[in-house]
């Protein structure tokens, strides 16, 4: 059987859906639970899980120590993920991915400048509809600031975001899993709808990030009974001899 190859993008390990549906609240111990996982899985099957170095790698450390995450998940990080830099000199993509990527940014620019000149129209109505008591010049000022300008740019970003950046390639840990994963022949795990699209477009497996601990425990729930560990206390423990290493890619 082909060994599986995965290549895990930042959201594979802090995707909150994945938490829920394994039943845990803090992020560090869903993080810990799913490199668990992904430990087994290798050690059991040889499935190897990699990691675009530096730049996701990096995020995935900046992401844990800004939660508060002990060392044990750095260190799980560190061992049971493999770190590689994507080739982008050497990977070939077709330069009609391209041409589409490029028309697609300009329609989503394009729907970012009229979602700010919604904004702009609105704040300006809003003032108008106002009073303007003259004497009070400066106190109309904070309030317009408070009242009206400091929620519609709250509104503005929420939907600026979603007009624009949402199922796009926005950032370079984005693109190197994706170079790596089309590099490797592996499947990417996210939870990320612009990776799942460019993927499609690549070519590249897609495993939704909140699927990808089923699949490993699916895995291990099917590993052979004869290499399954012994219940405590069972002294006929199988040790494996050298013909039965485990051979890591």
């Amino acid at each position: 059987m082909l060994k599986q190859r995965f290549v895990l993008d930042t959201t594979a390990l802090t995707d909150l859906q994945t938490r829920e549906v394994m039943g845990y609240a803090s992020l560090c111990e869903g993080m810990k639970a799913i490199l668990d996982l992904i430990a087994d899985a290798r050690l059991q099957f040889g499935i190897s899980c990699y990691v675009p170095y530096p730049s996701v790698y990096k995020e995935m450390h900046e992401f844990a120590s800004r939660n508060g995450c002990d060392r044990e998940v750095m260190a799980k990080i560190d061992t049971w993920l493999v770190k590689k830099s994507p080739d982008r000199y050497r990977v070939n993509v077709t330069s009609q991915i391209f041409h589409e990527y490029v028309a697609y940014m300009r329609e989503r620019i394009n729907r970012g400048m009229g979602v700010a000149e919604d904004a702009i129209w609105e704040a300006a109505t809003e003032c108008l509809f106002m009073e303007n008591p003259q004497n009070k010049k400066k106190e109309y000022k904070e309030e317009v600031e408070r009242e009206v300008i400091g929620g519609i740019i709250g509104k503005f970003r929420n939907k600026y975001r979603a007009a624009l950046r949402y199922g796009i390639l926005d950032s370079a840990p984005d693109i190197d899993v994706l170079i790596l994963a089309k590099e490797l022949d592996a499947a990417v795990i996210a939870s990320d709808y612009g990776i799942e699209k460019w993927a499609e477009q690549l070519g590249v497996r897609f495993v939704p990030a909140n699927t990808f601990p089923m699949m490993i425990k699916e895995y291990l729930k099917h590993l052979p009974e004869s290499e399954k560990e012994p219940e405590p206390g069972n002294g006929n423990k199988k040790k494996k001899g050298p013909s039965e290493e485990l051979e890591f890619i």
